[in-house]
């Protein structure tokens, strides 16, 4: 009789954790920043080409106008999608990652573990799973490789 072979991946850590800050960082980006050249022209061009007569018309204006239409529409999906998984964290892991990452103002994990009134162990521990558990959420987990398993 043949053995099934059930290979679970193992989760990098390290890089599972550098992913969701670049998330954090994203959602950071979105929150704060509308770029300055998603606003119309107001001096005017001149050029020396003739014009053309096609049905492809359109204004610097309606260019930007459709870019910010669409840089929104990315906007709202990046932010409801952190805010979804963070909403599905437990209570004390929410309240560490909100402190983390998503206040305007970032905490420092001393004042964090201090405020909540736990060990800096316990704290890490907690802020470890809720990384590992907003990766998985975000599906941006990161596995070793077959090779790195077996040397680990």
């Amino acid at each position: 009789m043949k053995k099934l072979s059930t290979y679970l991946p193992a989760i990098n850590p390290k890089a599972t954790k550098k992913e969701v800050e670049k998330a954090f960082e994203e959602y950071r980006m979105y929150l704060v920043t509308l770029p300055g050249d998603f606003l119309p022209k107001i001096t005017p061009s001149y050029s020396q080409l003739p014009p053309t007569f096609t049905n492809q018309f359109h204004s610097s204006t309606e260019d930007l106008a459709l870019e910010r239409v669409e840089f929104e529409r990315v906007r709202n999906k990046v932010i409801k999608r952190i805010h979804a998984a963070v909403n599905s964290l437990k209570p004390e892991e929410r309240f560490i990652i909100i402190k983390c990452f998503m206040q305007q103002d970032i905490g420092y994990d001393p004042d964090i573990y201090l405020e909540l009134g736990i060990g800096k162990t316990r704290y890490y521990e907690i802020k470890g799973e809720a990384m590992l558990r907003l990766a998985f959420n975000l599906h941006i987990e990161v596995y070793k490789k077959k090779n790195e398993v077996k040397s680990a």
